[in-house]
């Protein structure tokens, strides 16, 4: 039997499994679903069409499944998906799809920290963590074990690649590609994310080759079309491959990298070339 509270106010259509603990105050509306395992402290909103996987610790004052600020949301809003074994923290906030067929979703054992916020139609992966105060804008896409400081703010529809790591209050506008790390007072690209390589079971020879493609991608002077080949053809395996696999969606840019060498002849497009262009770089140009 459910461990419910006497002043949570549960509606009747919820399903929610036997051994699920609801605590102090909260309020659980129809058209939810929260697996086994699951503990929610005292205030805790589950708004309707929230889905709580197994084993999930909800903190104090969290609402999930909020209606996204947006002003083309209307009554009929989309859906929230949490996966297994996330810890989500005091006063976080997680918001619904936009429209009725979209879905906002969050994957597993991720730790949101105290008062982030995922907005509408985001796709957060697994093993991700967000600090105090992060602010992530609709449509963002974060993969899995990345990890974003103290309030650092994502733009709507910007990703964020694997294993980055973004140092506090950093503004991200464009996307991060996967492994390396953001500035948090400069928001550029400051080299690779080697303790986190080094901790994740990466050998010396996988980030070798990922720093052969760091190079590639940041000091080669290559234009888009020439580096997306040359990534696929000296990379084709290996962790190094997801960066071709990355660049294939990028529609905001990349962050640019903090330093710059002098001897780097960094030529954006090559005239012969623009049609192929991305309308990005062709923008930048």
């Amino acid at each position: 039997m459910v461990n419910l509270h006497s002043t949570a106010v549960v509606d009747s259509r919820a399903e929610i499994a036997p051994d699920v603990t609801v605590g102090p105050f909260c309020v659980i509306e129809s058209d939810v679903v929260i697996d086994s395992g699951c503990q929610l402290a005292s205030h805790v909103v589950i708004k309707r069409g929230t889905h709580l996987g197994r084993d999930n610790q909800i903190a104090e004052g969290a609402v999930l499944g909020g209606k996204p600020q947006h002003l083309r949301a209307g009554e009929q809003v989309g859906r929230l998906r949490v996966g297994n074994g996330n810890t989500i923290r005091e006063n976080v906030t997680i918001h619904c799809g936009l429209r009725p067929e979209d879905v906002t979703r969050v994957g597993d054992r991720n730790l949101i920290m105290v008062n982030a916020h995922i907005a509408h139609d985001c796709h957060i992966g697994n093993e991700v963590i967000l600090a105090n105060n992060v602010m992530v804008a609709g449509h963002v896409t974060i993969e899995d074990r990345a990890y974003l400081s103290g309030a650092a703010g994502v733009h709507q529809f910007c990703r964020v690649g694997q294993l980055a790591m973004i140092s506090g209050q950093a503004r991200l506008t464009q996307d991060v590609p996967p492994f390396v790390m953001v500035d948090g007072g400069s928001s550029l690209v400051v080299g690779l994310n080697r303790v986190g390589l080094q901790r994740n079971g990466y050998s010396q020879d996988q980030i070798g080759e990922l720093k052969a493609a760091y190079r590639l991608i940041y000091r080669s002077g290559l234009s888009w079309r020439e580096l997306l080949d040359q990534l696929r053809a000296e990379f084709p395996s290996g962790p190094a491959a997801a960066y071709s696999s990355f660049f294939q969606d990028v529609k905001r840019g990349l962050v640019r990298e903090r330093r710059r060498p002098s001897t780097a002849n960094l030529r954006i497009y090559q005239a012969e070339s623009e049609a192929n262009a991305p309308q990005w770089l062709r923008n930048a140009g």
